[in-house]
């Protein structure tokens, strides 16, 4: 078995859905969850805070502010499942609850050191 990291981009919930609609999507996220976690392919994941961070690049390293939840787009969060194969891994990434809000999922594969 191998370990796949989802990696989950999409609007700030904040912004574009009601109260009562943000509720209803993190259900769809807990019931997503769970069905994975009865499967035994979830390990972990964890949602990111959206009060930002920090970026740091350049030669010289350079840190600033960001990422901002003001941005079009933001990484909320990741899980860490545990399948055969990236094909596997693609087919419940297929699942997540965001497409229906534009949302997109990065799959990588988490190397063992």
């Amino acid at each position: 078995m191998k370990e796949f990291m989802l990696i989950f981009s999409g609007p700030d919930y904040s912004h574009h859905l009601s109260p009562d609609e943000n509720q209803a999507q993190f259900g769809k996220w807990y019931a997503w969850v769970e069905e994975l976690k009865k499967k035994g392919l979830y390990k972990e994941g964890r949602p990111l805070s959206p009060n930002g961070g920090k970026t740091i690049k350049g030669k010289e390293p350079v840190v600033t502010d960001g990422p901002f939840a003001e941005s079009k787009e933001i990484v909320g969060g990741y899980f860490i499942i545990e399948v055969a194969t990236m094909d596997e891994a693609v087919a419940i990434a297929k699942h997540c609850p965001d497409f229906e809000l534009d949302g997109k999922v990065e799959i990588r594969e988490v190397m063992t050191m």
